[in-house]
C-alpha cells in the first residue's frame, strides 16, 4: 500500500462512505414508517434484534482493527493528508454540533412536534445512552492510548465528540421515524458534519470517527432496549408501595375521645 496515491477523488470517497453509513443504519431498522399516522405508544417498545447490531458492530470493528492494520493506518494517513491540502482554517463547530442530534428532540417536542416518548422517559433514555457511551470511550482511551493526529495527546481513538453526536442522531431516528424518515437523516448529516470536522481540525483518524459512531448508534440501541426494564421495575416498586393503605380519624361519643385507624390490605 505504499504505493498508494490519493487524489482529490478520495476526499470525496471519504463523505461517499460517511453517508453512506448514514444511509444503511437509517435503513437498518426494517421497520416501516408513517409520515401522518397517530402514533401508538404501546406498540413501540423496541425489541432485541441482531441485525440492528451489524452496522455498529462492523464499524467499532473496523476501528479497533485499525489501530494495529498497517494498510488501514496507511488509508488514515492518506485521508489526513487529502484534508490537510483543503484546509484554510479550522473550525470548531463540531464542539457544538456534536449535540445538535439529542437537542434536536427536545426542541421539537416543545414546538408541538412529538416523539414516541414523554418528558421523562426519553430523559431516562438518553441519560442511559451517554452513560454507555461514555464509559465505552473513556475505556476504549485509557487501553488504547492512540495519539492524535496533531501528535498532542494519546486518547485520539475512539471519537468522543462523534460518538456523542450520533448516540444522538441515533435517538432522534429512533423518537421521530414513525413521524417522518427526515428526521432520522438530519441528524445523520448532522452527526456525520461532525465526524468530518474532527478529521478536518487534525483531533482524530478516519478510524477513530467510524469506530466513535459505532459506539454511539450502538449506546443508543441498548439503551432503547433496556428501558423496558427500567419501566416493569418502577412499576413494580409503585405496586409494592400501594399494598395497603391506611385511613386515621378522630371520634367522640360523648364519654371517650380517641383516634381511630383503618388498614386496608
Amino acid at each position: 500500500m505504499k504505493g498508494l496515491k490519493y487524489g482529490t477523488g478520495n476526499f470525496l470517497w471519504f463523505l461517499t462512505i460517511c453517508m453512506g453509513m448514514m444511509y444503511v443504519q437509517t435503513r437498518a431498522q426494517g421497520n416501516v414508517l408513517s409520515i401522518s399516522g397517530a402514533i401508538d405508544r404501546d406498540s413501540t417498545a423496541l425489541k432485541f434484534k441482531y441485525k440492528a447490531v451489524v452496522v455498529p458492530a462492523v464499524m467499532i470493528g473496523y476501528g479497533l482493527v485499525a489501530t494495529e492494520s498497517h494498510t488501514l493506518m496507511t488509508i488514515n494517513g492518506g485521508i489526513k493528508e487529502e484534508i490537510n491540502e483543503h484546509i484554510d482554517e479550522k473550525f470548531t463547530i463540531d464542539d457544538i454540533s456534536q449535540y445538535s442530534p439529542a437537542l434536536a428532540v427536545y426542541g421539537l417536542n416543545l414546538s408541538g412536534i412529538h416523539g414516541r416518548h414523554d418528558f421523562k422517559d426519553r430523559t431516562v433514555i438518553l441519560a442511559t445512552a451517554y452513560a454507555i457511551m461514555g464509559a465505552s470511550v473513556f475505556g476504549l482511551k485509557t487501553v488504547m492510548r492512540v495519539k492524535r493526529p496533531d501528535g498532542t495527546t494519546r486518547n485520539s481513538f475512539p471519537s468522543g465528540h462523534t460518538a456523542t453526536a450520533f448516540m444522538g442522531a441515533e435517538f432522534l431516528w429512533q423518537e421521530y421515524k414513525y413521524r417522518s424518515v427526515w428526521y432520522g437523516i438530519a441528524g445523520y448529516a448532522v452527526a456525520t458534519g461532525t465526524g468530518f470536522f474532527r478529521i478536518y481540525n487534525d483531533r482524530h483518524w478516519f478510524s477513530d470517527v467510524v469506530a466513535g459512531a459505532g459506539i454511539g448508534i450502538l449506546s443508543t440501541k441498548i439503551a432503547y432496549w433496556i428501558h423496558p426494564l427500567f419501566q416493569k421495575k418502577a412499576g413494580k416498586e409503585v405496586a409494592e408501595e400501594k399494598r395497603y393503605d391506611s385511613t386515621f380519624f378522630p371520634f367522640y361519643n360523648g364519654r371517650e375521645a380517641g383516634v381511630g385507624i383503618v388498614i386496608r390490605f
